[in-house]
């Protein structure tokens, strides 16, 4: 009988301990799914901007090339702006807080797919290659773009595209507000005489291709990965989007 007893005790509590696990393994995963779901919206929207940033580095190359300097029309400073000034507002910086953490703590293990588990790999290195890709093209910023700004665009204009309409909040949008409007704000290239035609252009399409190879290649690479944990994780788990 005693023997029994505690048989029956194991049995017990080897149920509760898998029920637990199991309970747990549920709240991670839709922890998880909506972790990467969020980021697959956020991916899409950067994409798009990134997509109009490339535009506008094709319009400012040929504008440089041979058109005047010194009569810009309306559409030169945002574009001016969106290539040179926007920097943060188009990086796409992926999430992994949920993941990074079930790593820590060694939960990881109550996914038992091994498929989930080889993409849990896969976008931790997708991850980490975005990652380095924004610094690439945060460096570039930091040099030779930043010098170059600092010396060539009117930041005045920036001030008072801010004032134009106080209920946006970012520039980008305002940017949108401001050439969709009739209102036109006058602005220069400072220091005329040292900026290079050719050196400049050369610039904007050195920019425009890291910023495609980014689209192209690290994000490209991420959102497959991310689509494929969200197919799995609605497989295995019945989730579906909140």
């Amino acid at each position: 009988m005693l023997f029994l007893a505690v048989f029956l005790g194991f049995v017990a509590e080897n149920i509760r301990e898998t029920s637990v696990e199991r309970v747990r393994e549920k709240e991670y995963a839709r922890a998880l799914y909506d972790e990467f779901y969020a980021d697959s919206i956020t991916y899409t929207h950067k994409v798009n901007a990134r997509l109009g940033k490339e535009r506008d580095c094709d319009y400012l190359y040929s504008y440089i090339k041979d058109s005047s300097l010194t009569n810009l029309p309306k559409k030169f400073y945002p574009a001016y702006t969106t290539v040179f000034f926007l920097i943060n507002s188009y990086t796409f910086e992926p999430k992994d807080g949920v993941l990074s953490q079930l790593k820590s703590s060694g939960s990881l293990r109550y996914f038992k797919d091994p498929e989930l588990q080889k993409l849990f790999g896969d976008i931790s290195v997708a991850i980490n290659n975005v990652r380095d890709r924004n610094d690439q093209e945060y460096q570039f910023f930091a040099n030779p773009v930043k010098p170059f700004i600092l010396q060539h665009y009117d930041f005045k204009w920036a001030n008072d595209l801010q004032k134009m309409n106080k209920t946006e909040d970012y520039v980008i949008d305002l940017i949108g507000f401001y050439l969709k409007s009739d209102t036109t704000i006058k602005a220069n290239i400072l220091n005329l005489a040292t900026f290079n035609r050719s050196e400049v252009a050369n610039m904007v399409m050195f920019y425009k291709d890291m910023v495609v190879a980014s689209r192209t290649l690290q994000m490209n690479d991420y959102i497959k990965d991310n689509e494929k944990i969200l197919q799995v994780l609605r497989k295995d788990y019945h989730l579906k989007n909140e």
